[in-house]
């Protein structure tokens, strides 16, 4: 057998080599990329009938004809290539930023953070809700909208890593990518920063509130000589907010949030089936609440239905959970993301409905304003053991607690990267230390000066309705380009729009509802 000549053995590569499009990447580094672009309805050539890899010209093909020892290091490349990834060297700022700075997160850690950001206060409105609803249109939009949030959950885990070589790690990226620069920017900007820092705020004055019952609650009338404010309740809970941001990035507060998932469950299921197990209020009733005009009546109802809209929170999170788990082509990150996910969006579905349900049965049209847990302690305190009522609260203290650190931590992100982009280096522990004490007593003075933030669901859940309904159904279209005219191209314009007229609508009615009919929806009024 005639040896073949090394001179051969190295050209063979070269030509496909040569012939592999690149895109650049943030980080300045050429990445190979599919070159479908070129192909299909534009270019007049025919779609490939698989995605292109980097690896993907190491085939059988083009294997059979180099000798052995070659052969054999090619194969080990292969290998070596798709354990490792994209190809793609990250940008040097994302390891010095909090979201991006560990990528050791699996299942678990989704699952938890998930389940934290996706269960919280806004839960306890639900029953709110239904007394305007009644029980027929309360499950039915109930159930419509936990479907349909699960369904753009599952478009940004997909949307994560849309394109080969390129990883979205914030909501706002994957919104420029789909909209444009300028447009994703300003579109996704707003809406974002509410559900981030408006949430945390509302969340100091709802902790707050809440450990003033508690401390009421457990000392009872010894402690009544000098007791703390409600805003110095306020300050207190800012205070341990602070100390818990210390944590430096998203990975490690994945105890919190399995603090937060568990607490979350645990006082969702104890205010459903305290209500449900106490004697109901003897005039209650099941239809819905009727109001003086036609008019009333409408925006009262967009109201109720910006209540469960806004049940449904943490899509601005989803990306920023995904971008913390390592990624390679045998082994994705959408994968463990999607499992954790699953679990999350499962107990979340074992929350909602029966507080919403159960605290409906239980007050019915009697339900205050305020919600459940209100009206839990308005009905039945003398009935309940002062011991469960106190804990019940502690639980509700402590989510808080756990949920301001993950709904802040996009915010601390974009605090560091205005940081490190301007110094070119990372930020020190008293710079980062800084920062975090800032946004604290930034969100405890808007709280203060604010003190009804916590009161506008309704609105708030139609301001903010296209980040979880809206924007990722436009996103899909945008990016992944489904045969125009195809059922998951209309499917997806279809649900975007209808999202985009429901934000609409749900705003409108509670701007409405605030105004002209009182409608306070507070979490709680302490006395």
């Amino acid at each position: 057998m005639e040896e073949r000549p090394e001179t051969e053995l190295i050209s063979i590569p070269a030509t496909p080599r040569a012939s592999t499009p690149e895109a650049q990447t943030p980080s300045g580094q050429r990445s190979p990329r599919p070159a479908a672009a070129s192909s299909g309805a534009g270019g007049g050539g025919k779609a490939p009938s698989a995605a292109w890899t980097p690896t993907s010209f190491i085939s059988p093909r083009f294997l059979s004809p180099i000798g052995t020892p070659m052969k054999r290091v090619l194969v080990n490349m292969k290998g070596y290539l798709e354990e490792v990834g994209h190809l793609t060297k990250l940008n040097p700022q994302d390891a010095w930023l909090p979201i991006t700075e560990s990528r050791n997160g699996n299942a678990h850690y989704a699952a938890f953070h998930n389940l934290n950001a996706g269960v919280g206060f806004q839960a306890l409105l639900l029953p709110v809700a239904f007394a305007f609803l009644g029980w027929s249109w309360g499950i039915l939009s109930l159930t419509i909208a936990y479907c349909w949030q699960l369904y753009t959950l599952w478009i940004l885990v997909q949307l994560h890593e849309a394109v080969p070589g390129k990883r979205y790690n914030r909501y706002v990226e994957l919104a420029q990518a789909a909209f444009g620069e300028k447009l994703g920017l300003w579109l996704a900007v707003f809406p974002t920063v509410y559900l981030s820092a408006g949430t945390a705020t509302a969340l100091i004055l709802i902790g707050g509130e809440t450990m003033k019952l508690f401390f009421q609650i457990v000392c009872g009338p010894l402690c009544s000589s000098n007791p703390l404010t409600t805003v110095e309740w306020y300050l207190v809970f800012t205070s341990l907010c602070i100390v818990l941001s210390q944590l430096p990035n998203l990975n490690s507060i994945a105890g919190l949030s399995l603090v937060g998932a568990v607490t979350a469950i645990t006082y969702c299921t104890m205010v459903w089936v305290l209500s449900v197990s106490q004697e109901r209020p003897p005039t209650i009733l099941y239809e819905p609440l009727s109001l003086p005009s036609f008019n009333a009546s409408v925006f009262s109802v967009m109201n109720a239905l910006g209540i469960v809209a806004f049940a449904f929170r943490g899509h601005n999170l989803v990306l920023e959970i995904q971008a913390t788990m390592p990624s390679t082509f045998k082994h994705p990150a959408h994968v463990p993301m999607w499992k954790g996910a699953k679990v999350a969006y499962f107990f979340i579905a074992m929350c909602l409905f029966p507080v919403a349900i159960g605290g409906f049965w239980a007050y019915g049209n009697q339900m205050p304003q305020e919600g459940i847990l209100n009206a839990l302690y308005r009905f039945h305190s003398r009935d309940i053991p002062r011991g469960l009522l106190a804990m019940t609260f502690l639980l509700v203290v402590f989510n808080c607690l756990s949920s301001f650190q993950i709904y802040s931590m996009p915010v601390f992100d974009s605090f560091e990267a205005s940081y490190t982009s301007r110094t070119n280096r990372p930020c020190s522990i008293w710079v980062r230390s800084g920062f975090r004490v800032f946004y604290g007593f930034v969100n405890f003075f808007i709280g203060v000066a604010l003190p009804f933030l916590s009161s506008l669901a309704g609105l708030l859940g139609g301001l903010t309705l296209p980040v979880t309904f809206a924007y990722p159904c436009f996103m899909w279209v945008l990016i992944k380009k489904p045969t125009k005219y195809s059922f998951n191209w209309y499917f997806n314009w279809i649900l975007g729009w209808l999202g985009i007229a429901f934000s609409l609508a749900f705003s409108i009615g509670g701007i409405w509802s605030m105004v002209n009919s009182g409608l306070k929806l507070k979490f709680f009024k302490p006395n």
